[in-house]
């Protein structure tokens, strides 16, 4: 009796923390990969223009470029690529994946979006940074930041 109680309640749960209804609102499944600096960074050429780029959930970093194996490694070709507001070196760590959402690019049918803090010497407050390695969109250089070239 317990472990029918027990499952049911597990399966409810698993099933309300996935959002039934896509919000990401810059997704372009036109848009082509970035090229590459080198081997482990994107070259960046075009900054955004939207502040809410990469720092809001409703608008990730969307790099769902290539093969499931191939998007850890996009996500630190993007990640290596920026630089402070000055050119400054950056430094970056996972935070947590939050945020679920449906998507047809996962054998889950669901994603869940990677938050990385990104600071640099002199900043007091890290930037908190949206990627999605499920869909694909234009890859930009968000509003504050800068990149190598």
């Amino acid at each position: 009796m317990w472990r029918k109680a027990i499952f049911f309640l597990v399966l409810v749960l698993a099933s309300s923390c996935i959002s039934t209804k896509l919000t990401i609102k810059n997704i372009d499944n036109t848009a082509k990969s970035p090229e590459l600096l080198d081997k482990t960074t994107y070259k960046l050429t075009e900054k955004a223009t939207d502040k809410k780029y990469g720092f809001d959930e409703d608008y990730p970093v969307n790099l769902g470029f290539g093969l499931l194996q191939q998007r850890q490694a996009n996500k630190e070709k993007y990640l290596n690529a920026l630089l402070g507001p000055n050119g400054e070196p950056i430094t970056y760590q996972f935070e947590e994946s939050c945020c679920p959402f449906p998507t047809k690019t996962s054998e889950l049918g669901s994603g869940m979006l990677d938050v990385y803090s990104i600071t640099w010497e002199g900043n007091k407050k890290p930037l908190m940074i949206y990627l999605n390695t499920y869909e694909k969109g234009k890859v930009l250089i968000p509003l504050g930041l800068t990149a190598k070239n």
